[in-house]
């Protein structure tokens, strides 16, 4: 079964780009493994010397689940299986570094995500991604 991982940021585009990427689910022979990957930013500064990193990592899971809920919302409206994951770090590198890590085939993301204008023709995250990405990505727009 192919592994396919979906990056989402909780924005409408990545909403978008499951919604579209669904239909496309008939170029497979079999339906593919989704897995949804959430990327959080680490907290800047020293906070990790006032607060306890049992609550970091608490806080991180639940703007991770937060940041997940739509999409996994339509994706339990249309009976589609899929795992989800919450890590932290540089949302591009870490895209990359757990595709490769969990072997996944490919990697499918729209062409923007949360980003402003820096993210007018190809998402910074997007494009980072494809450049640094043994993977291959597909784009859905």
């Amino acid at each position: 079964m192919l592994k396919t991982l979906l990056p989402v940021d909780g924005s409408d585009n990545a909403s978008k780009t499951v919604v579209d990427f669904i239909p496309l689910f008939d170029w497979y022979k079999e339906r593919p493994a989704l897995h949804l990957l959430n990327v959080q930013y680490p907290l800047d500064g020293n906070v990790s010397l006032f607060i306890n990193q049992a609550d970091i990592k608490q806080y991180h899971q639940e703007e991770g689940l937060k940041s997940l809920q739509s999409v996994r919302d339509l994706l339990d409206q249309q009976g589609i299986a899929y795992q989800y994951h919450i890590v932290v770090g540089d949302p591009a590198e870490m895209i990359v570094r757990f595709a490769s890590e969990k072997q996944f085939d490919q990697i499918v993301m729209g062409p923007r995500g949360k980003g402003g204008i820096q993210s007018l023709l190809l998402g910074s995250v997007t494009s980072k991604v494809m450049q640094l990405a043994q993977t291959p990505v597909l784009l859905v727009k």
